[in-house]
């Protein structure tokens, strides 16, 4: 297994000056006189700053370590054999005749036309600036879009009362945006941490803005910590502390603002506190959500010791929630420690692959199962089919979060290229306009009309990715003969190592089959 230099990388903008130490990722020859391009160098200059992917909050980032088991170490089983959920007909069982919607929830099911949606978009700057896109291209898919952690305790604008939110035009705006293309598939979900339950933005989401879906969440695959910002002005770092955010330093020292003021530094740091999970706080807020109007209700954890993952399954089962998403290690944000994103947390094949044994067991006991979903670096359809199948039955959903992102701010930077006439070269091959160069335009167009023009090219781009994906999956799917994705197997995967059978439980390729292959020689 390689694992990341823990002295240099792209993420923080540092580099080693000769060969480093395997070790410590120190030069091996660390030279008196060097200025320290490393993250130690860098770290004596500029400290805990250095502690994340730069430039804070215009990146997204995720692990560069090489885990011992991924997706990769698993290959997709096809057959020549019949087809399952189509009649066993070629004329019939075609990769377009493949059906990849899904549904979570129940007894309410929540029906999406694809089995994907949208990681959290919280109250970073990245994710305020591509909202509108990810949120269109969300409804337009027909999937589920996720308003992410203190998005209204963070808006300067926004007013509260007896200290609970009563007006927040950021969350406001993000919810009307994503009503106004919906069109009946998939739903706008608000996440909420420990902050965000002080301020009472449960109750402010589903009361006053009619959202339907709740997610409480308890962590995620990228950090053990709650989340954080930067803060460029003393008035910010002020107003949140007074909201009860930790601010560091603390903005109400007055040496602090003299050498804020003084510039020393330049920004202050927002924190979010650490939940305190236990069971019977859990269900009884689960339980409390109901009570004030949430119809669906879902649960977001991330990639702690497997014992914090029984506690997700067990209560998340107890509770009847309608989705849990589980969070592996190695999948991405910007605002993570850096080596805390590359070092923490249990990789996503290892922690999928325990999800399904929790979850076995409890069905074994006739207990209820939640539908699941499973995040941690899933960019494009194989990770897709692979991760259905790895959990499958239970996992019904992925989430996509650095993925759709990137799509969506792709398709705002080629936008704007486009508007000032400088389209790169091996772009411009395909055209100089939005028609051309964006291949699913044609279809957008026929489907709305003079409100094409309303769409922006962030959406468009996340919308032909989905529409790859969606393409690559009915075809992979085909492949294996399964037509609608009740019918993925963990059979439908091959181990290609005994280390990857293992830990997974899925065959060894060359003991795959074997009673089959030995029936059929006889």
């Amino acid at each position: 297994m390689s694992f990341t230099r823990p002295n240099a990388s792209a993420a923080t903008i540092t580099r080693n000056r000769v060969t480093p130490s395997p070790i410590s990722g120190i030069c091996v020859t660390c030279l008196d006189g060097c200025p320290g391009p490393c993250e130690v160098g860098r770290s004596a200059l500029r400290g805990r700053e250095m502690l994340y992917p730069q430039p804070f909050g215009k990146v997204t980032a995720g692990s560069e370590k090489d885990y011992p088991v991924d997706f990769s170490h698993f290959n997709i089983q096809g057959s020549c054999v019949g087809a399952m959920g189509v009649e066993a007909n070629p004329n019939r069982a075609t990769f377009p005749a493949v059906d990849i919607s899904t549904e979570v929830g129940a007894p309410e099911k929540l029906k999406l036309k694809i089995p994907y949606f949208t990681g959290a978009l919280g109250s970073t700057e990245i994710a305020r600036i591509h909202w509108e896109s990810m949120a269109i291209a969300a409804a337009i898919s027909g999937t589920i879009v996720v308003v992410g952690e203190n998005v209204c305790g963070m808006v300067p604008e926004a007013k509260f009362k007896n200290g609970s939110i009563v007006r927040s035009p950021a969350l406001e705006r993000r919810v009307r945006i994503f009503k106004d293309w919906y069109d009946g598939y998939g739903g706008i979900s608000v996440q909420y941490n420990v902050e965000d339950g002080r301020l009472g933005v449960p109750e402010y989401a589903l009361e006053k803005l009619g959202v339907d879906i709740i997610e409480p969440k308890w962590g995620q695959g990228a950090k053990d910590i709650g989340g954080e910002v930067k803060l460029p002005s003393l008035e910010r770092a002020l107003q949140l502390k007074s909201r009860g955010y930790i601010v560091i330093p603390d903005p109400e020292d007055p040496v602090i603002q003299e050498a804020f003021r003084q510039g020393d530094f330049k920004e202050f740091e927002r924190h979010s506190r650490l939940g305190m999970v236990d069971e019977e706080s859990f269900l009884r807020e689960v339980e409390r959500l109901r009570k004030i109007g949430a119809k669906h209700i879902s649960l977001k954890t991330g990639a702690y010791r497997p014992a914090d993952l029984a506690r997700a399954v067990k209560y998340a089962s107890d509770a009847r929630i309608d989705l849990l998403t589980v969070d592996g290690a190695g999948g991405g944000t910007g605002m993570s420690p850096w080596r805390m994103m590359n070092e923490w947390g249990i990789p996503t094949v290892q922690i999928e692959c325990l999800l399904y044994q929790f979850m076995r067991r409890l069905t074994e006991k006739g207990a209820f199962i939640p539908s699941c979903a499973i995040a941690g670096g899933i960019a494009l359809e194989d990770h897709i089919f692979k991760a259905l199948a790895l959990g499958a039955p239970y996992i019904k959903a992925i989430c996509l979060g650095r993925a759709s992102m990137t799509a969506a701010m792709v398709g705002s930077t080629v936008g704007k290229m486009i508007k000032k006439g400088k389209v790169p070269a091996d772009i411009a091959k395909f055209g100089g306009d939005v028609e051309h160069i964006f291949i699913g335009v044609a279809k957008l167009k026929e489907k709305y009309g003079k409100d094409f023009q309303k769409i922006p090219t962030g959406a468009i781009g996340m919308t032909t990715y989905f529409d790859r994906l969606n393409a690559g999956l009915q075809q992979i799917m085909a492949g294996a003969r399964k037509f609608t994705l009740k019918y993925i197997t963990r059979d439908d995967l091959a181990s290609l190592t005994r280390h990857a059978a293992e830990i997974s439980g899925i065959p060894y390729v060359m003991d795959a089959d074997r009673e089959e292959v030995d029936r059929i020689l006889g």
